[in-house]
């Protein structure tokens, strides 16, 4: 286990700071998780929405994330990873044994570790349906577009804590 994540935090590492090409966000997600599913580019749509709301950059924020009910599992939590190089490794990237409230796909609360200050992510369970869809009708780069290009209101809410 710990070598897996001293793995990909070596992967992790060179892209810290920059801003990636939707290739490299597909390429950098396959190699990191195992494939590129449509539920990755909202972990990463929320962890770049995260550093902007909090004034941070990648590595100077801390993850909690929980899983709903009916959540196949918990990829956005790898697309949270990637978008602000938060890890388990670090102990900065959590999975809570608790479950998300029900209704909702998933919660992630994403702090920035020097202010203090949180957003709690709210992903509605009424976006399954969506992704699954997405996952099956487009290739890895269409995923990572239909989830750039969708409202954020059909993605996630997000409030200051």
């Amino acid at each position: 286990m710990m070598r897996r994540i001293l793995f990909v935090l070596m992967l992790l590492v060179p892209f810290a700071g920059r801003a990636e090409t939707p290739e490299e966000w597909v390429k950098l997600g396959e190699r990191v998780h195992g494939g590129f599913g449509a539920f990755l580019p909202v972990g990463i749509r929320i962890g770049l929405d995260a550093l902007e709301r909090l004034g941070a950059k990648p590595r100077e924020v801390s993850v909690v994330y929980y899983d709903g009910e009916n959540a196949p599992c918990p990829c956005i939590a790898d697309g949270i990873m990637l978008a602000t190089v938060a890890s388990p490794g670090q102990k900065t990237l959590r999975i809570a044994t608790e479950k998300a409230p029900a209704g909702l796909l998933g919660v992630a609360v994403v702090s920035h570790r020097k202010t203090g200050k949180s957003v709690r992510y709210e992903i509605p369970a009424s976006l399954l349906p969506k992704l699954g869809a997405w996952n099956k009708a487009l290739d890895p780069r269409g995923r990572y577009d239909a989830v750039m290009q969708a409202p954020v209101a059909e993605l996630f809410s997000a409030k200051f804590q």
